[in-house]
């Protein structure tokens, strides 16, 4: 069953689960359009949550042939993979007395819309850089799933955008990023980079005349190259620094470098696992009628991402911003 946060509040009668789901929704552009196949349930004594899909690797050709020859048999290349579903969001606490006193501000509010506002980018984070071998508390993000594939395109040379008002650079920026496109499995869904690379994109596809405008659920503005949503995929706060989920690198001697990624949502391409039932996201309120100072809060989110097909994400590198 394939299920979006949209869906999952269709049975709630709680207003303020449905406003947390929609919280989520606001905070995310990903979020918000992502399909999550809602279909895991723990190993025997709920030990583990396994998702397990088989990822197109390669698909099938047909051909033509003469009268009294045969085809040249060729099939299609899958592989079997695993993911492990992975919990994450966070507590708060309130002193009774503040929340009692916070006037027009609601200290619950506030705080329950900030946890959502760290678990939204933690999934970004973990979307795009979630690495399962050398932090077995994430699950695999885009650069895991594609290095080493045949939509990862890499040039650390000719894609040097620091001057964005430059019209050749501009020129052949979008070229190599259409030539990227062109090499994925259909038009992606949406474009996702770091802000650095979405001013980019923003300036060249205007000076191009490439760049519009549409909106999400809510009514927000949504930025748009040839009809492709762009992501800011943000910022992520780690407790004691703050980075871009996707990161500005040195490589090869060059420096000030960033990558672009294209996904294409969907059960057969990029898309999220999460738990069974539909309630894809909780959240634990302080009930105020109980004894005790501090009150605790939390929300939490169970999912993981995977990648169906491969040529339904990429991922261009080397992209100098800086």
């Amino acid at each position: 069953m394939a299920i979006t946060l949209a869906e999952s509040k269709v049975g709630m009668t709680d207003r303020i689960d449905q406003a947390v789901v929609d919280e989520f929704r606001r905070s995310s552009l990903l979020l918000d359009r992502m399909t999550f196949d809602n279909c895991v349930a723990p190993g025997t004594g709920g030990s583990n949550l396994v998702y397990g899909y088989t990822q197109l690797l390669t698909p099938s050709t047909a051909q033509f042939r003469a009268i009294n020859t045969e085809y040249t048999a060729n099939e299609a290349k899958r592989t079997k993979k695993t993911a492990e579903l992975k919990i994450f969001g966070g507590a708060f606490n309130v002193d009774r007395v503040i929340q009692n006193t916070s006037g027009s501000v609601d200290e619950i509010a506030f705080q329950l819309k900030e946890k959502i506002k760290a678990a939204s980018n933690a999934f970004h984070y973990m979307a795009v850089r979630g690495n399962s071998a050398s932090a077995p508390d994430q699950f695999d993000g885009l650069d895991v799933m594609l290095t080493g594939s045949s939509t990862e395109c890499k040039d650390y040379v000719t894609l040097d955008i620091t001057d964005p008002t430059s019209e050749q650079a501009c020129r052949l920026f979008m070229d190599a990023v259409d030539d990227f496109i062109s090499g994925l499995d259909g038009m992606p869904t949406m474009l996702c980079g770091n802000r650095l690379i979405i001013n980019r994109i923003r300036s060249c596809a205007r000076r191009l005349g490439y760049f519009t405008n549409s909106e999400d659920s809510f009514g927000k503005a949504v930025e748009n190259y040839n009809g492709i949503p762009l992501l800011d995929m943000g910022e992520y706060y780690n407790g004691s620094s703050t980075e871009y989920v996707v990161p500005v690198y040195d490589a090869d001697s060059n420096t000030g470098l960033t990558d672009l990624y294209a996904v294409t949502l969907g059960l057969d391409g990029f898309h999220g696992v999460s738990p069974t039932g539909d309630k894809l996201i909780r959240s634990y309120l302080p009930d105020m009628n109980q004894p005790g100072a501090l009150k605790t809060g939390e929300v939490e989110m169970t999912a993981a991402v995977v990648l169906k097909n491969s040529r339904k994400a990429g991922v261009l590198r080397g992209i100098k911003v800086k």
